[in-house]
């Protein structure tokens, strides 16, 4: 769309000359995201703080011009890309801790803030933020909540949604407006902030977050535990957590672990094997307890190949580095991904790992899955080269089979991605007409003119770039 000379005067007056983006080439980098979609906004600006937000948006809507936020980029689903132009509102600068309440466990952040920044301050007064995407070392606060975004530490700790008290926000009118509340219980009116968490930018741009902290745990272990078969580690997932609930139980099948097997420890990444990675986290008596039971449990499973435990904190980074490495070491099987986040419930698990790798012999495409078995969030990757013709469709089709299943399953398309472009189409799969008729009202009611981040969840957008 075309920008007028006179607001573009305005932006800069707001911004600084520094901090308005007109130039093409460099307007090209806040047009993509993780999902290697692009589609370049027709401008872009990065504001200092909340009014210098404020004012932006108030003189974009006031103008036509769509509003699409911004955080780190790395969402994979294609939720930060400016599919209608318009100006994206990066949120980089605004990247301040601005206080730590160790006495009310609360954290005030700017939503440019990394995910991995506010663990480490955290941890200075004892405290501790416990989600943890994969992307934590680079991804910002504002694009977890607009994710809903979670990681391992669900399975114990929850998701992104059960940290965030309250949020400062800029409406679709321009309007600055605060909604829930510090205070640990708040039942006055709609709650508006949980509605907030998980909308993708459509509904409200966030200036300011207040997020709940827990005591930080003093010990810990980690085990990574081998099993003879994908479908033994699956069935492995819902008797552990009958017996004792681990910080995170991620899932590894056969192909993941040949993928990092370099990274593993010797023995454990045998041929043939698929693994759990298992936390435990709390006080060192709790966490002795919670071994003893472990231990006895798995002594006696069929299933079981070996059980080794990390001797050190260093030794216990680098397993999990080696799960969170398993994204980018996908690539050695395809030059593309489809990767995608569904969730079952955790006793349909088996039946989702048998599904996935039938799947992938039925389409003769490599399809493996890996993930946070411990709340049944399954990471599935349908690797392709997309310049052949017959895995791109192949790829379509088991990604349409998979989503039919899972929500035959009882599941859910998406854990913690979001639906963004990518997965759009497939929501009236998920949602009947009625609910999509309530969501949609909302939506109208936030933004009458859809400008916030439009083309976003709704299947009934312009095609996906």
């Amino acid at each position: 769309m075309k920008i007028p000379r006179g607001l573009q005067r305005e932006l800069k007056a707001i911004v600084g000359r520094d901090n308005l983006v007109i130039d093409r080439d460099l307007l090209a980098l806040y047009g993509s995201d993780a999902s290697t979609r692009n589609s370049a906004p027709d401008l872009a600006v990065i504001p200092a703080n909340g009014d210098e937000a404020e004012q932006a948006v108030r003189i974009a809507v006031k103008n036509g011009v769509p509003v699409v936020p911004r955080g780190a980029g790395s969402g994979v689903c294609g939720g930060c890309v400016p599919i209608r132009g318009g100006m994206v509102v990066s949120l980089a600068r605004m990247n301040r801790i601005i206080a730590i309440d160790p006495e009310n466990h609360l954290a005030r952040v700017s939503p440019g803030v990394i995910n991995n920044e506010l663990k480490l301050a955290a941890a200075e007064h004892g405290l501790f933020y416990p989600p943890d995407p994969a992307s934590l070392k680079f991804c910002t606060l504002g694009g977890n909540v607009a994710t809903g975004a979670g990681g391992p530490s669900a399975v114990k700790y929850g998701v992104t949604r059960d940290y965030v008290r309250a949020l400062d926000c800029v409406l679709a009118d321009g309007s600055r407006v605060g909604f829930g509340t510090a205070c640990a219980k708040g039942v006055a009116g709609y709650d508006i902030c949980r509605l907030l968490v998980g909308s993708e930018g459509t509904l409200a741009l966030f200036t300011e977050i207040t997020l709940a902290l827990v005591p930080r745990p003093t010990a810990e272990a980690v085990f990574l535990l081998s099993t003879n078969s994908a479908r033994g580690a699956a069935d492995l997932v819902a008797p552990i957590l009958r017996v004792t609930t681990p910080r995170a139980l991620e899932f590894m099948d056969q192909t993941a672990v040949e993928l990092v097997k370099d990274r593993l420890p010797l023995g454990l990444a045998d041929q043939g094997a698929a693994l759990l990675l298992i936390e435990l986290d709390g006080d060192s008596e709790t966490v002795a307890i919670q071994k003893r039971i472990l231990n006895d449990f798995l002594r006696h499973r069929p299933e079981v190949k070996g059980l080794s435990e990390a001797a050190t904190p260093e030794e216990a980074e680098e397993l999990r580095a080696a799960r969170r490495s398993l994204s980018a070491a996908s690539f050695k099987l395809n030059p593309d991904k489809i990767n995608e986040d569904v969730v079952v419930p955790r006793t349909k698990i088996p039946e989702l790992v048998d599904f996935v790798h039938h799947t992938g012999r039925e389409l003769a495409i490599p399809v493996f899955t890996f993930g946070h078995a411990g709340d049944g969030n399954l990471h599935v990757n349908i690797m392709i080269d997309k310049k052949n013709p017959r895995q791109r469709e192949a790829g379509a089709e088991a990604r349409k089979k998979l989503f039919r299943r899972v929500i035959a399953m009882g599941g859910t398309i998406t854990g913690e991605h979001g639906v963004g472009l990518s997965k759009r189409k497939f929501l009236p799969e998920e949602i009947p007409p009625t609910g999509l008729g309530v969501m949609a009202g909302i939506k109208k009611a936030f933004d009458p003119g859809n400008l916030m981040n439009p083309g976003k969840i709704f299947p009934d957008s312009p095609p996906a770039v």
